[in-house]
């Protein structure tokens, strides 16, 4: 699987604020494909959007 980071948030943002799920969604909104995950690393959520391998 190929996988291109878009963008990086702040694990820290404020309780109740979710800026890396509300631009994944503009961007699938968009019709481009993005998804959510968390780097534990880096303690920052990012969203990505690449080739998917169909395993998951």
């Amino acid at each position: 699987m190929r996988t291109k980071v878009l963008r990086r948030f702040s694990a820290g943002a404020p309780r109740g604020s979710w800026p890396a799920e509300e631009y994944a969604a503009r961007l699938r909104a968009q019709g481009r494909a993005a998804k959510v995950v968390m780097d534990i690393e880096s303690d920052a959520f990012l969203v990505v959007a690449g080739e998917s391998n169909g395993s998951g």
